[in-house]
């Protein structure tokens, strides 16, 4: 009944787009065409070793954060020994801004300081900023609380009126998922402070941290109810998601834990120790567990040595990058930052920039399907090879189509029949093919059999879809508009190559044909699944 009334509904919703909608620009196409904004801050390391972080970003870079800015005991500004001329020049050259970001280092009586005397912290900012040829600042001032949330407004506003319009003015602010008022959640008055800066950057992490339980440093729903609010109170233009480039250690069994450690870092101890990772669906976090035995050879972490024991580790990879980075498109924000340069697994950034931009694998940024396979990975109906890859010109199997299709349309199990597929009993796809057998979806080829890893071709494809959208029959045969099938010729797939074709979901070749033996490839699989979606 459930199944039913969903496609009478697809049909509804179908009928009106043919009869009154036009096509309608997707979310990648009109953020693509100027690409998204790419920040990243600088803390850790030697400084001699900025140029080189900076490098291996591959140019996805817009601004980079370093930590030039700090503050004395009574508010003022305090120029760090990182500040170096020839690293500002470099970049300038290669095309990156340098922000340094102002901080007071979670240290609250500082904080407080700033803000008092902003008036003359801010002269001191824009003096530096000219002096030194810097491209703005970014204000980072954390754990201070409701009570200067007016003055730290205040401060921004300052800042905004001393510094020439081509600078940059943006601020760091806490998340927000659970609508905080008080704490230092409560001293960023996101609308106000958006109202005099470029933009804001969400820190979008800390989710569980050093003396808390354990979890994910920044889980899907920690990071979208933190968007969500921002986006209640700020132009989506405005709004920067942070990113971790880090993750956080517990010891089992100990009181304490949640240590900070690079993500880069963290691959290096799971090589090291045969650990292995497991992917949380849900947080679409990674989590890694090592085992550091009697006799193995001692590690340190940030000078802190890890004792034998069981460890586990919180921390991004590049398939939850990958997720974060698909929720800018999601939202259409200005873009990302992350926390912080050096700790990441540079294996990000050969394709960090086309995830941004929506192209989540490498070999479809320029493909003719791009935005179908942006779509349905989005949907998370299709996914891709190892490598990062979609290969959307390879077959697609019986046994993929199946799954496609049960995701897509979440389909259920209708019962326990017993029967069961011979050759499908140890594949990877067995719940979706018994799943979309049950729904009559598909059907073995006879003897028991079912050939999950043979490619579909495309009549099967046709008659997969006319037998789970179950949309009305054409009042007659309709008109065959391909030289190459036949009632006669295609007996058990004309009509419904007929009827998807007419539904506008399958199209022919450029040649007139409908070339049904033919193999339908990945790519043709996500193009028809947005048509259904979107028609």
């Amino acid at each position: 009944m459930k199944r039913t009334y969903i496609f009478r509904v697809f049909f509804l919703i179908l009928t009106a787009f043919i009869l009154l909608a036009a096509p309608v620009r997707t979310m990648a196409e009109t953020s693509s065409a100027t690409g998204k904004f790419n920040m990243s801050y600088i803390y850790f390391g030697d400084p001699s070793m900025y140029k080189y972080y900076v490098n291996r970003t591959n140019g996805s870079l817009d601004v980079v954060s370093p930590n030039y800015f700090d503050l004395y005991d009574n508010g003022t500004l305090k120029l760090t020994n990182s500040l170096s001329t020839d690293f500002i020049n470099e970049m300038h050259k290669m095309g990156v801004k340098v922000v340094p970001f102002l901080s007071n280092h979670w240290d609250r009586n500082k904080g407080k300081k700033a803000l008092e005397n902003r008036a003359v912290l801010a002269q001191q900012i824009a003096d530096a900023v000219k002096k030194y040829n810097l491209d703005g600042v970014n204000v980072d001032i954390e754990n201070v609380t409701e009570n200067e949330r007016d003055i730290y407004t205040d401060f921004v506003r300052i800042l905004r009126s001393k510094l020439p319009s081509n600078k940059e003015v943006s601020v760091a602010v806490a998340p927000n998922p659970y609508n905080a008022t008080k704490g230092w959640q409560g001293s960023y008055d996101y609308a106000s402070l958006a109202k005099y800066s470029d933009y804001l950057m969400i820190m979008a992490y800390d989710e569980h941290y050093q003396g808390g339980a354990p979890g994910p440093v920044a889980s899907a729903g920690f990071v979208e109810a933190s968007i969500k609010y921002a986006l209640q109170r700020v132009p989506k233009e405005k709004i920067v998601l942070g990113i971790p480039f880090y993750g956080r250690y517990w010891k089992n069994g100990t009181s304490y834990g949640g240590y900070g450690i690079n993500a880069e870092h963290v691959e290096r101890l799971i090589a090291k120790y045969n650990g292995y990772v497991i992917f949380d669906e849900t947080y679409k976090s990674p989590k890694a567990i090592i085992t550091i035995k009697p006799g193995d050879e001692p590690h340190y972490v940030l000078g802190r040595k890890l004792d034998t024991g069981t460890y586990t580790i919180w921390y991004e990879n590049e398939e939850s990058i990958m997720y974060k980075l698909s929720l800018v498109q999601k939202y259409d924000l200005k873009g990302t930052g992350s926390w912080s340069l050096g700790q990441e697994n540079p294996a990000i950034w050969p394709h960090y920039d086309l995830w941004l931009n929506g192209h989540y694998f490498i070999d479809a940024g320029n493909h003719w399907a791009k935005d179908a396979i942006l779509f349905v990975k989005e949907k998370g109906w299709m996914i891709g090879v190892p490598g990062n890859r979609f290969a959307p010109e390879n077959p697609l199997t019986r046994a993929e189509a199946a799954a496609i299709l049960v995701r897509a349309f979440c389909l259920e199990k209708t019962g326990d029949d017993g029967m069961v597929f011979t050759d499908t009993i140890n594949h990877w796809a067995k719940e979706e093919i018994d799943i979309a057998r049950q729904n009559n979806v598909v059907s073995g080829i006879g003897n028991g059999m079912f050939l999950p890893d043979k490619p579909v071709t495309r009549q099967e494809m046709a008659v997969m879809l006319d037998n789970i959208l179950m949309l009305p029959e054409l009042d007659s045969n309709g008109n065959n508009p391909y030289y190459d099938i036949s009632a006669e010729k295609n007996p058990w797939s004309y009509k419904s190559i007929i009827k998807m074709t007419c539904y506008g979901i399958f199209n022919g070749g450029v040649d007139g044909g409908f070339h049904p033996d033919d193999n339908t490839t990945r790519a043709q699989m996500a193009v028809l699944m947005k048509r259904i979606a979107e028609r």
